[in-house]
């Protein structure tokens, strides 16, 4: 074997090792994401949760109807909220952050329960009750943190007399802001609209399946 033949084969091997711990490194670092910060993959997971909803959904007119009416509603409630989104910028605590901290997670769980009735799917409801127990509770307390330390004093006032899930009667009257809901915010940063449009294929898509 010539000089020039063995150092190809001693770099060849080289890389063959360093591509091998670059994947176990890439391995590790998703097991640790997974174990310690999931949230971040909870859009992701709730898409495709949805899609595998819509792809073996076997609904029933009444269930069908019932989980637009829901979906529509979290929809709706996601629209009005994102609205008014101006992240890390201004303490939302107008529209629907009057009345509850997280209302874009309220929109998720109705727009999932919606799904899961108009799927017609048994373990739809158990599998969502999973996802939403291994995702929100940890994204919740993170994003409360985060915006207690964006916002100290403001936060805690807000915080203080709104839940973070479940809406108060009356609004909150606010820290002094003046944000106005607009579209484009909407759609610009949260995408909004385009989200409505797909999840609406997906329940009309569930409707050309009803009693096939």
């Amino acid at each position: 074997m010539t000089r020039q033949a063995a150092t190809t084969g001693e770099s060849r091997a080289a890389s063959a090792v360093d591509s091998e711990r670059a994947h176990k490194a890439g391995i590790a670092k998703l097991l640790h994401d997974l174990r310690h910060r999931r949230r971040r993959f909870r859009q992701h997971v709730g898409v495709l949760f949805l899609a595998l909803l819509v792809a073996l959904g076997e609904p029933v007119l009444g269930l069908w109807w019932a989980g637009v009416a829901l979906s529509t509603l979290g929809m709706l409630v996601r629209l009005w909220a994102s609205g008014f989104v101006m992240k890390n910028e201004v303490l939302a605590t107008v529209g629907p952050y009057a009345r509850v901290r997280h209302p874009l997670y309220v929109g998720n769980f109705l727009i999932c329960v919606g799904f899961c009735a108009a799927s017609g799917q048994w373990w739809s409801a158990p599998a969502a009750l999973v996802l939403w127990l291994a995702f929100y509770p940890d994204t919740i307390r993170y994003e409360d943190q985060k915006l207690r330390r964006l916002f100290p004093g403001d936060w805690d006032r807000w915080a203080s007399e709104t839940r973070a899930l479940w809406p108060r009667l009356t609004a909150y009257r606010g820290n002094g802001e003046r944000v106005e809901w607009s579209l484009k915010r909407s759609f610009l940063r949260n995408g909004e609209p385009l989200h409505i449009l797909l999840m609406g294929a997906g329940l009309w898509w569930l409707h050309t399946r009803l009693g096939g």
